[in-house]
Formats: structure tokens, C-alpha cells, sequence
């Protein structure tokens, strides 16, 4: 499974992005969980967002406050994370990433690093005036 994150950039405080995560030809988002994760310099990955293709149940971070939004398109095979209200707290490099959860019924998807097998490259996102 290949991955391609991409909308990263230079935004003020309390600007907004929206990141896209792409995935390859020949691959589809079925039966995938697929997470959005950060990591600033000197900091650990963290987990962002995740969301289960099939059911479409998400789970956020909880010091995001409602900032941010994971939704999932299967017809263009792009996950996107619309970020509000960008402080720079949120400057990192966000990378996305996919694991298979095939038709597990589960109350949320797994948004731990660990959990995930595929990742793609990041996509930068800074926060500055």
C-alpha cells in the first residue's frame, strides 16, 4: 500500500489547511483503517486522527479541541484532514498511514503508531506569523 501526503505549508495563526493523503493506483481504501499522525522536532509521533474506511468512525486526538476533521473519499481514493485554527503548536510533519482491519466490527479505529504497517512520506506544516 503506497501513500502520498500532500497540502502541507506556511500558515499564520488561526489559518486553516487541509491535508490530503493519496493512495496509489491499484490499492483501495477497503477495509483499512487509515491515521494521520504528527511529529515535531525532538518530539515523539503521535497519533492526529484515524479513520475506519468501512464505517466511516473516526477518533481524534483529544488535546485538538474539535479543530481538526478526517473524512475519507473512496471514489477518489483520498483521505483529507481539514485542520482549523492553527496555532503553532500544530507545526510538525504530518505523514499518513494505513493498516488492514478487514471487517472487524470495532467501536473506534486504532490511531496508535504502532497499530499501522504502511506509511507514506510527510507533508510539512508550519504555524508562524
Amino acid at each position: 500500500v503506497q501513500l502520498q501526503a500532500s497540502g502541507g505549508g506556511l500558515v499564520q495563526p488561526g489559518g486553516s489547511l487541509r491535508l490530503s493523503c493519496a493512495l496509489a493506483s491499484g490499492f483501495t481504501f477497503d477495509n483499512y483503517a487509515i491515521g494521520w499522525f504528527r511529529q515535531a522536532p525532538g518530539k515523539e509521533r503521535t497519533g492526529v486522527s484515524c479513520i475506519n474506511s468501512n464505517d466511516r468512525s473516526t477518533v481524534y486526538s483529544t488535546s485538538l479541541k474539535g479543530r481538526f476533521t478526517v473524512s475519507i473519499s473512496n471514489a477518489k481514493k483520498t483521505v483529507y484532514l481539514q485542520m482549523n485554527n492553527l496555532s503553532p503548536e500544530d507545526s510538525a510533519v504530518y505523514r499518513c498511514a494505513a493498516v488492514r482491519i478487514g471487517l472487524e466490527i470495532m467501536p473506534s479505529p486504532p490511531c496508535e503508531v504502532s497499530n499501522y504497517d504502511y506509511w507514506g512520506r510527510g507533508t510539512q506544516v508550519t504555524v508562524s506569523s
